[in-house]
This record gives C-alpha cells, structure tokens and sequence, in this order.
C-alpha cells in the first residue's frame, strides 16, 4: 500500500510535468523530476527485493545481482542529485546575472549524465570481479538476496566504505558551502531576501534529506545490534528499518519539492482536477446511457 501511495504521487509529478512545456526549459525542474524518477526506481527494486525476501525467502544469484547494482545505482544517485539541486539555487541566488547562461539545459542533461556515471562506474566494477573470480554454476544458485551474499571479495566491501565516504563527503561539502552563500546573500540582498530566504530554506531541506539518506549506509550496523538485543524481533526489525530508511526519505522528496513550489503546486492541482473530471465523466455516461 505505501508504494502504491507512493507511486501514485510519484506517477502525478511526472504527468504534471510532462503535460507542460514550462518545465521543459528550467533546470530545476528537470532535476527535480529526475530525483522523482531516480527515487520511483529505486522504491520499485527495493519493495520488489523485500517481498520477494518474505515470500521465497532465496532467489537466483543473477536476478539478485541486477536488483542489488539497481537498487545501489539509485540510492547514491539521490544525495548526488540534491547536490546539484543546491548548486543551482546557489547560482539562481549568488550569480542570477550568470544563471541563464550557466544553467542552460542543455547543461543540466549533461550534468544528469556524468550524475549516473559516477555512481555507476565504481559499483559495476563489483560485478566484473565477481564474473572473473566465481565460477558460472555460483550464478544458478539460490541465496538470500543481500549484497555481502553476492558479492563476498573483502576488497569489495573495503572500496564500498571508501567511495561512500568519499561521495558523501562531497555531497556534504557542496551543501554547507551553497548554504552558506547563499545565507550571507540573503543578508546582503535589500531587494529580494523572500527569494533568498527560500532558496536558503530550501538547500537547508536538502541537507535535512541527505542526512536521511545516509541512513542506509549506517543501518545494517544498527540492524545487526537490534536483532542481538531482540532476537524474537527480526522480522519487525528489517520492516521498521526498511520504512525508516528506505521509504520515508523517499516519500518526503515529493511533498517537499513537488508542494512546495507554488509553479509546480499550480499544475499539480489543474492536473488532478482535470482527472477527477475524467473520472466523473466516464461514471456518468453509463448511467446516462442506461436512462436513455
């Protein structure tokens, strides 16, 4: 039911900003959509990996390896997004007389781009070594589907702390230094401080996200110590921390960014009043059918 809900407002923000060319030709928008997209994909694989986890318990290793690099590709994704989200309104705020130059979106699907080539390319490189050092019958195997069962080299996990660091570590960086611009220009502007006022709330929020993000790269520790302390409580555990960590991050992205943008919130309504209509519509010519 929660992805469902989920999808359903995910789905909306996508319509909405498909049907109206305004949102083609600002940058904003198209990240956000983006993160929307990115965090759709990534609650798909990953409520897909819980059932089936309940259900069969053990799956294919090679279904297992798709899901996992998926599921990896898109939970680093979102943070390096929201970095690039807080550089723009940085540009917008600090450099407004550069923004339309700087900010063209041409630029911005580019930025897209290198966005999943650096999250990508060091966890593909996991796949390629375990293709090189397990022999082909270990992928007709079953196993619970879990990323230390998959991929097992050591070094692995080693690289994987090493590049989390490394990309959160950046991620942080570029927020406080966006903030703290834009803060200090909030100060400094006379003419427009609403404007800069939001744009500072706005990279705060962004901050606020990220750190819900990290979430998942601290929450296997925090699991295992739970299930120690209440062993008769595991199942209960691995719901509560997929919720936490997983789910309610993602769901925050649209209510936050979607809502709270008066452009954005505009459309939204025209777009869910227009399918009510709809709806009314094809519920009321049936039963006018059926009186004729």
């Amino acid at each position: 039911m929660v992805w469902l809900i989920l999808s359903y407002i995910n789905g909306s923000l996508v319509a909405t900003f498909l049907r109206h060319q305004t949102f083609y030709e600002d940058p904003r928008y198209i990240l956000f959509i983006h993160m929307v997209i990115n965090d759709g994909i990534q609650l798909t694989i990953t409520v897909i990996l819980f059932v089936l986890s309940y259900i069969f318990y053990k799956i294919n290793v090679s279904f297992c390896c798709f899901f996992i690099l998926v599921a990896v590709f898109t939970t680093r994704n979102t943070p390096v997004n929201l970095a690039s989200m807080a550089l723009e309104r940085y540009i917008s705020i600090c450099e407004p007389l550069r923004h339309p130059q700087i900010c063209t979106v041409r630029r911005t699907y580019i930025v897209i781009g290198w966005m999943w080539f650096i999250c990508v390319a060091p966890d593909i490189t996991d796949l390629f070594l375990t293709l090189a050092t397990e022999s082909l019958s270990f992928f007709h195997e079953s196993v619970f589907c879990i990323r230390a069962n998959v991929f097992k080299d050591p070094i692995l996990a080693f690289k994987r702390q090493v590049f989390d660091i490394i990309y959160f570590s950046c991620v942080f960086l570029t927020l406080v230094f966006t903030y703290l611009r834009v803060l200090f220009a909030a100060r400094a502007l006379s003419t427009d401080k609403i404007s800069a006022q939001r744009a500072r709330n706005t990279i705060l929020i962004h901050g606020v996200q990220m750190a819900m993000c990290m979430l998942s790269y601290i929450s296997p520790s925090v699991e295992i110590i739970l299930q120690l302390i209440f062993p008769n409580q595991i199942s209960e555990i691995r719901y509560a921390n997929y919720l936490i960590v997983y789910i309610l991050p993602r769901f925050l992205s649209p209510m936050i960014y979607g809502l709270r943008d008066k452009k954005f919130r505009k459309y939204l309504k025209m777009y869910l009043v227009s399918n009510r209509c709809r709806v009314n519509l094809q519920t009321v010519a049936p039963l006018n059918k059926d009186g004729m």
